[in-house]
């Protein structure tokens, strides 16, 4: 593992990359997803199952046909595997996985389980962020596929750390299945104060980049929302070639506006009303998180009946405090030029 690298274990280095600088899936990747808990055999799978399984790493791409599935006497293998198979036909339809990520949100919408949808989005951010990324652009890149729980400290610090990470340590004190144990027993778990990432000790993230054990301060001011920013500019120019600037706003005091975007579903749904000069209720406004602006480089990126406009950007935490960025929203809902 080179100094800064990251996430090692994401599927990232079996993929090819293309003339165009973007992925293309392989045999080895594929052969990854099927080694997932999701379908790598166990102690009580049938000969059937491991038969074949077998068959798939050997060749990946060789057909699934429904006697095989029916075969299969677990019936929640069986649907695992025809999950696979669809989204196997899903990644290779498009000849390359920056199409395939952008074709599952057309049409009629997403057929394959969110956390595939995440997964590939961890491997394109890896790929879009490169060996240059610094360590606090790579945490907020983590927010693009993993949720976050948002806390307001007593200082007034709005921090962010990842709601499975979270949610461990409170069940089991960060000692896993062990942990769990000692709590049925009554035993008293120590607590664990997860790291805030920051100049003196962002060097740590590289060798736990996997761990996802790092709290953010989301404030204005703060680089967080800055590194943020430059991870959103670099995902829209990878996916269009198109360079936008993208920056932190307080209100949106705009009497043109034209278009926004919500990077969450909670946000879409408050922007939405806004717009429609809807008034929100002070504990919805009190979710909303940050504001942001986007302005192409080049206005003649944008559809000619909004060019020079700006595009307003939300996020939000819903009623949990939980914030789940959908990274695709950028890039299905931009007003884009047509292209050739």
């Amino acid at each position: 593992m080179t100094p800064n690298d990251y996430w090692p274990s994401c599927g990232h280095s079996l993929l090819g990359v293309n003339a165009q600088g973007h992925l293309t899936v392989s045999d080895d990747f594929l052969r990854w997803l099927l080694e997932r808990p999701e379908l790598a055999p166990i102690a009580q799978s049938c000969p059937q199952e491991l038969a074949l399984h077998a068959r798939l790493l050997a060749q990946p791409r060789s057909d699934i046909a429904p006697h095989d599935l029916t075969a299969l006497r677990d019936p929640d293998a069986a649907e695992n595997y025809a999950v696979w198979a669809r989204f196997r036909t899903r990644l290779l339809a498009k000849p390359s996985l920056e199409a395939s990520y952008l074709a599952l949100f057309q049409g009629q919408g997403v057929d394959v389980p969110p956390l595939l949808v995440q997964q590939l989005t961890q491997v394109l951010l890896r790929h879009i962020l490169g060996d240059s990324a610094s360590p606090l652009q790579v945490r907020m890149a983590e927010m693009l596929f993993r949720v976050q729980t948002i806390s307001v400290q007593e200082d007034g610090s709005v921090m962010a750390a990842d709601r499975d990470t979270v949610e461990r340590f409170a069940t089991t004190g960060g000692f896993g299945s062990l942990g769990e144990l000692l709590q049925q027993g009554g035993m008293r778990l120590r607590t664990v104060d997860l790291d805030v990432l920051r100049p003196d000790n962002a060097q740590a993230y590289w060798a736990r980049s996997e761990s996802f054990d790092w709290v953010v301060c989301m404030n204005r001011g703060e680089p967080a929302l800055d590194a943020l920013c430059e991870v959103l500019s670099r995902w829209i120019a990878h996916f269009f070639g198109v360079g936008v600037r993208i920056q932190t706003v307080t209100d949106i005091d705009d009497d043109n506006w034209v278009w926004h975007t919500g990077l969450d579903a909670q946000s879409s749904g408050m922007l939405n009303a806004l717009y429609q000069g809807q008034e929100l209720a002070p504990e919805q406004l009190q979710r909303m998180m940050c504001l942001f602006q986007l302005e192409f480089n080049h206005p003649q990126d944008m559809r000619a009946d909004v060019q020079g406009h700006p595009v307003y950007l939300g996020m939000a935490v819903d009623e949990r405090k939980n914030l789940q960025l959908k990274p695709q929203n950028l890039l299905i809902n931009l007003p884009l030029a047509q292209r050739s």
